[in-house]
């Protein structure tokens, strides 16, 4: 299995946030989490899969206002943002966690840049996402359009931002309710 994950932590210090860092993070232990990046890291941790983050060759800002500028500038671009790094060997797997906030009711653009990237035919996608409350919106659709030859569970994981960082008993309970851990 592999998890493979987007998230844009606003902000790498755990004090003095502002509302939309707080909204977008998790403090665990003092370190500062991206709120998809904590439900990824706790699936790899009880699932044993191996994890790639998609990050973006050009970052993209840590400010809350240029980055949902950006943002929607990309989506009515249909942009592509170039991803840095590649997963080694996607045929070893046969799973693929495929995690991300939800943007404007909608996948970030990158992540459809990882979709044209890779062939994921005869692979189970199990989408997960964090959201403010548009939960999946279109994007399991989208993710089927994008590869009809793999499974895509469309009953995925999908998380509040609010309760993200008291989620992990939650996470682990649907990897054991869907069997992905005994």
């Amino acid at each position: 299995s592999l998890v493979v994950y987007f998230s844009m932590p606003e902000t790498t210090e755990p004090d003095n946030m502002s509302r939309e860092e707080e909204l977008s993070t998790v403090v665990i232990d003092g370190e500062v989490l991206g709120n998809t990046q904590y439900v990824a890291l706790v699936i790899a941790e009880n699932t044993g899969a191996d994890i790639f983050r998609i990050e973006p060759v050009t970052p993209y800002p840590m400010d809350h206002t240029a980055l949902e500028e950006i943002a929607q500038q990309e989506q009515r671009d249909d942009a592509r943002p170039e991803i840095a790094g590649m997963v080694e060997d996607m045929e070893q797997y046969d799973i693929v966690f495929f995690g991300f906030s939800n943007w404007y009711y909608d996948m970030p653009q990158i992540m459809y840049s990882f979709l044209d990237q890779y062939d994921l035919s005869g692979k189970t996608i199990v989408p997960f996402v964090t959201s403010g409350g548009s939960g999946f919106s279109n994007s399991i659709s989208e993710i089927a359009e994008m590869e009809p030859e793999a499974e895509v569970i469309t009953d995925g994981l999908s998380i509040s931002r609010n309760v993200v960082q008291d989620s992990e008993q939650d996470i682990i309970q649907w990897l054991t309710d869907k069997g992905f851990i005994q």
